[in-house]
């Protein structure tokens, strides 16, 4: 049974995410050629400070996840239904407190974009976003995580896929109508508002909870010790874009979001492939299968390097021609930004190498032992990227999202080496080492092809022949170095067949 949870949380987690690439690249083209960069750029800004109202989450989704393995495993229902009242609770004040942030956002975000839009324009653009935030928190996410935690991800994920695909093709028929932005936005917050009415739906046929169980004491142990790791996924994942509206252009903004559009796909692609693995390893915690665990982790962290090394080896190679003709006919702004398409690939490469060790951290519970190196985190990349943004514009807020995924990979994976796996650090060293000299030759000897940017069928041909050199170079120093792996692999894969 939980064999067949891993593959159809893994299945369903990929297909959710290239809906999600390809919905996320159609859609914004649509914006770029019909509204222009600047109202892109407002339209991400706007959305980038709104999930900003995450700070008040304080990593309580990712606690309260940890918080129901022992109840699930042990098919505690009392236990269930006291974590999910007492987590509902919490996301309702949420939701209370975002209409409050919402006002306050309404009257300081005008100030920040420099009169560049009027201020009704922009105020009204903000309150029809927030409408689908309000409802995630006050309906549906407790359940969301309910399933995430119960290996039932793919309730999540098929859901997410069908609301991507429907709001895509509203979205565009809309904008080809001639409708104003803000009708489309208005629109898609409705289609949003699906989600929690199925989450709700699927909750009541596979749980038996009791909305109504009395609470004494706190359910959620270590409720407030996942706040430092909260805070800085938030300042993570959305400090380039807020510190480019404050201290640079829309323009900037609109830059950067429509190179996270290739970034954050495949970053999420990485994700979801491994998210089925998360709640695995808390089940396998939970229940004291250590041997069993080591050997899971150890060979997770084997594959996600390669597979890090090959894909993201090849979107710095590939990125900014895929860029130039994405935004062909855009004329407002210059896309062509090569140095800082390097850094923030480079920066999210590391990103995706450390999904194993805070999925480990996070499955384990060691929230309050690891608070004090995610604020430095933290503050090294909002520090960074104000210091460096007034000289460097996009470079320097790549810069500093580059420096703290870097500190942030090094200690979480050391932490783990110390406190929780029990392997060699020999080990990672030399995966480390074997990583730094692959990412080197595979973009070195990349340089060497003449990569199209023509058409997308040309950069789709320059595109499979990057990746088959770069495949090639990591099979071959894999037989070398790691032959008993990749044996066990290819014998697990003939078992399977």
């Amino acid at each position: 049974m939980r064999r067949h949870k891993l593959y159809a949380n893994t299945v369903t987690s990929i297909v959710c995410e290239v809906v999600t690439i390809v919905c996320g690249i159609l859609l914004p083209r649509y914006i770029l050629l019909s509204y222009g960069s600047d109202v892109n750029g407002l339209v991400n800004s706007v959305k980038q400070f709104l999930l900003m109202i995450a700070f008040l989450e304080l990593g309580v989704g990712s606690v309260i996840q940890s918080a129901l393995y022992g109840p699930l495993a042990a098919k505690d229902d009392e236990g269930i239904s006291r974590i999910y009242v007492s987590g509902q609770r919490f996301f309702r004040t949420i939701a209370k407190a975002l209409l409050v942030y919402v006002l306050i956002l309404s009257v300081v975000y005008p100030l920040l974009v420099k009169n560049e839009f009027g201020t009704l324009y922009t105020v009204a653009l903000i309150l029809i976003t927030s409408i689908s935030y309000f409802f995630q928190y006050y309906f549906g996410i407790t359940e969301e995580i309910l399933f995430m935690a119960d290996q039932r991800g793919y309730v999540r994920y098929l859901t997410v896929s069908l609301v991507l695909i429907l709001n895509t093709a509203v979205s565009i028929l809309l904008i080809k109508a001639g409708c104003e932005i803000h009708v489309v936005l208005l629109a898609s917050s409705i289609i949003y508002l699906l989600r929690p009415i199925v989450y709700n739906a699927i909750a009541r046929r596979f749980y038996r909870l009791d909305k109504k169980v009395q609470i004494t004491g706190e359910p959620i142990k270590q409720k407030w010790n996942g706040i430092a790791q909260h805070v800085a996924s938030v300042v993570l994942e959305n400090t380039d874009t807020i510190v480019l509206t404050a201290f640079s252009t829309l323009s900037n903004v609109s830059i950067y979001a429509v190179y996270y559009l290739v970034i954050s796909g495949i970053k999420q692609l990485f994700s979801s492939m491994l998210k089925g693995f998360s709640s695995l390893m808390g089940d396998m915690w939970a229940k004291g299968e250590k041997k069993s665990l080591e050997k899971l982790y150890t060979t997770l962290e084997w594959a996600n390097h390669n597979a890090v090394i090959l894909v993201w080896s090849c979107v710095i190679s590939l990125i900014v021609p895929f860029i130039l003709c994405y935004t062909r006919g855009v004329e407002d702004a210059d896309y062509n930004v090569p140095l800082f398409a390097f850094l923030i690939s480079l920066a999210y490469a590391f990103y995706c190498l450390r999904l194993p060790y805070i999925m480990m951290i996070f499955a384990a519970g060691h929230y309050k032992q690891t608070q004090k190196q995610f604020i430095v985190a933290a503050c090294l990349n909002l520090g960074l990227s104000v210091l460096a943004v007034h000289r460097f514009g996009l470079v320097g807020v790549a810069v500093g999202t580059l420096a703290a995924m870097v500190y942030q990979t090094v200690w979480m994976a050391r932490y783990n080496l110390k406190n929780l796996i029990q392997i060699s650090p020999v080990y990672l060293i030399k995966l480390i080492l074997m990583d730094a000299a692959l990412m080197a030759v595979c973009i070195w000897t990349s340089g060497f092809i003449s990569i199209s940017q023509g058409s997308y069928f040309t950069w789709a041909l320059s595109a499979i022949v990057v990746t088959a050199k770069n495949a090639a170079i990591i099979l071959l120093v894999n037989l070398v170095f790691y032959r008993e792996r990749i044996k066990g692999l290819l014998g697990t894969l003939r078992k399977k067949m």
